[in-house]
């Protein structure tokens, strides 16, 4: 999922490799200037508003925004007596973020013992997403985590033959599928309604949070549990596969052109919890 999430070129898991002739360091940070004004809300107040936020990447994490001490709101950050080790950037301080309504401990972070060649994130504290209300970048709410200046959704159509098979039902058939291709995960394969026998589908309770995509619904096919998802209201970027359905290749067949699809590395994700408050129809009414 982007430049150093999942299976992305700085990630512990890539599925590439960098054309070198000297190994590289088993951990590779990445630090950017991310060139879009970010701001932080918590208990109704405008607690950071920068446009000099610098992204960090880390393997295996989604990327972090710090921000100046100087674009902070004075008085919200109180210093705590807790401090942690960053196996690569040192000691780190934690703060209290206090407003007159509210105080959230261990709310935000910054690393005071920085080796020289991180000098990019000196005079910087980052703000722990879920602690906060909301991030935007300018009006528009950003959800998730800081989003991935390196993260694409690209979804094609295509005339290619997809059957999913449950024992000899046939599930789905279709000749017009989508296809939609994410950073850093193997793609993923979506079937119009028209062509799946939803009596084959028994929607379960317990949904997902894709910051991307939008809320994921399950169903189970006969005993197969959650063997099939729909984003049954898709954010706007990848409205093109809005309540179509897409099968999981190990819990049920899946056939492409005749070919059996396996579970490809960097389809495996890890559920995603949707941010404090957000009404999902925030982010629909953009388009």
């Amino acid at each position: 999922m982007g430049l150093s999430w999942q299976q992305g070129p700085l990630s512990t898991r890539s599925v590439g490799r960098f054309l070198v002739e000297q190994p590289l360091p088993e951990r590779l940070l990445f630090a950017e200037p991310l060139r879009r004004r970010m701001r932080v809300r918590f208990a109704g107040e405008w607690i950071a508003d920068s446009e000099d936020v610098i992204l960090l990447h880390e393997p295996g994490r989604y990327p972090v925004a710090y921000f100046p001490l100087a674009d902070v709101k004075a008085g919200v950050l109180q210093k705590t007596d807790h401090v942690t080790r960053h196996r690569d950037l040192g000691a780190t301080a934690w703060f209290a973020v206090t407003a007159p309504s509210r105080t959230v401990e261990r709310a935000a972070w910054q690393h005071v013992e920085l080796p020289g060649h991180a000098a990019e994130l000196r005079a910087r504290v980052a703000f722990a997403w879920r602690g906060m209300d909301a991030f935007y970048e300018e009006d528009e709410r950003i959800v998730g985590h800081a989003a991935d200046l390196y993260h694409r959704n690209d979804i094609r159509s295509t005339s290619r033959h997809l059957v999913v098979r449950d024992g000899e039902r046939v599930v789905a058939d279709t000749h017009r599928p989508v296809v939609l291709y994410e950073s850093g995960f193997a793609p993923r394969w979506y079937v119009p309604r028209e062509d799946v026998d939803e009596t084959a589908l028994t929607p379960v309770e317990g949904q997902t949070f894709c910051p991307y995509k939008g809320l994921a619904s399950y169903y189970d096919i006969g005993g197969r549990l959650r063997a099939a998802w729909s984003y049954l209201e898709a954010w706007p970027e990848v409205d093109r596969v809005r309540g179509l359905v897409s099968f999981e290749p190990d819990r049920i067949e899946v056939s492409l052109d005749g070919r059996r699809l396996e579970l490809e590395p960097g389809q495996t994700v890890v559920s995603h919890g949707i941010d404090r408050g957000l009404d999902p129809s925030e982010i629909l009414r953009r388009s």
